[in-house]
């Protein structure tokens, strides 16, 4: 454990880290700095590196608040993130020296996000691991929804009555480089009329990252008669299309808007992909579900994955020290 040690991410790594995370097995375009400092503004980073000796093996995408830290609130998923050659002992270290030092700043909880397995480029759960050691709490599991693109298409005749809807109705799909009118005219009276919420992101913010980040995030938006009536904005990693937001405006079982987009997307612009995610259909942190959502999801051939939100006590970092033998 002497090799190991830990310090706080600085202003200064920002091109170590972004190195790092661009050749890391469990990393997505998600912990670059430039997307994790969008909203920096609303978050205490305390993002970590770990180093044995003097290289660095893993860092921790984090925020803190109070004496708790979170791999991080602003993002979808987060834990720590490594390499291919760091092997199980290795990484028991690495997060036994994390445990310590955040006990040391008076950290006493930590709260993983789970990064599903979909978006390894390898195997990579070690995590799962660990987390079974130190007798960590399982606090939250949401179901996401997704299809194995390298499987054939498993579409239901509903959803294929859909795309022939969209067909006779000359729908048109265009991949947008702005986000406004979808945020405006679509998704966001469609959230205000339904949960009285508004989108996690300002249209202002996606096209912010766009233009960070213009061969990861994608606008589709669909047309009939030149005006918008559906669109959905895709997170796209090395393995997984995700579908981070979908709506349509009501006429959308009347035009097919959605099962001609998806069915376009899935088949032709993301058919290369290993996995398409619908993500979850989830509310009330996991304990009850979108029965309709989840239906329409699972009518394009989605199945279950989980993704898994644990809770840490630091100072349980001793039950990790006599693990090897």
């Amino acid at each position: 454990m002497k090799d190991y040690s830990v310090r706080q991410y600085q202003a200064k790594d920002y091109l170590i880290w972004n190195t790092f995370i661009n050749e890391a097995k469990n990393a997505t375009f998600l912990f670059h700095r430039d997307f994790m400092e969008y909203h920096k503004d609303r978050f205490d980073d305390f993002s970590l590196m770990v180093f044995k000796k003097e290289k660095l093996i893993a860092v921790l995408p984090a925020n803190r608040v109070g004496k708790e830290v979170f791999s991080h609130q602003g993002l979808t998923y987060g834990e720590l993130i490594y390499g291919d050659k760091l092997k199980l002992t290795s990484f028991i270290n690495a997060f036994t020296a994390v445990l310590k030092f955040l006990l040391s700043n008076g950290i006493n909880k930590i709260f993983i996000k789970a990064i599903p397995s979909i978006y390894h480029t390898k195997p990579s759960e070690e995590i799962k691991y660990v987390l079974f050691l130190m007798e960590a709490k399982l606090i939250r599991r949401d179901s996401l929804s997704v299809i194995d693109m390298r499987q054939p298409l498993k579409i239901s005749k509903g959803r294929l009555e859909g795309v022939k809807k969209g067909i006779r109705n000359n729908l048109k799909i265009v991949e947008e480089p702005n986000f406004e009118q979808f945020w405006n005219e679509i998704m966001i009276p469609n959230l205000e009329n339904k949960y009285h919420v508004k989108p996690v992101h300002s249209y202002q913010e996606m096209n912010l990252l766009q233009t960070k980040f213009p061969k990861n995030i994608r606008q589709f938006n669909v047309y009939y008669d030149d005006k918008i009536v559906a669109g959905t904005t895709i997170f796209e990693s090395n393995q997984v299309a995700h579908a981070q937001y979908i709506s349509a405006n009501e006429s959308k079982n009347e035009l097919g808007s959605l099962d001609y987009l998806y069915h376009f997307l899935a088949t032709k612009v993301f058919k290369e992909k290993a996995y398409l995610d619908f993500g979850i259909s989830n509310e009330y942190l996991g304990k009850k579900v979108n029965e309709g959502l989840l239906f329409w999801k699972e009518s394009f051939g989605a199945s279950t994955i989980v993704q898994d939100f644990y809770e840490v006590e630091t100072s349980n970092y001793y039950l990790l020290e006599d693990v090897l033998i």
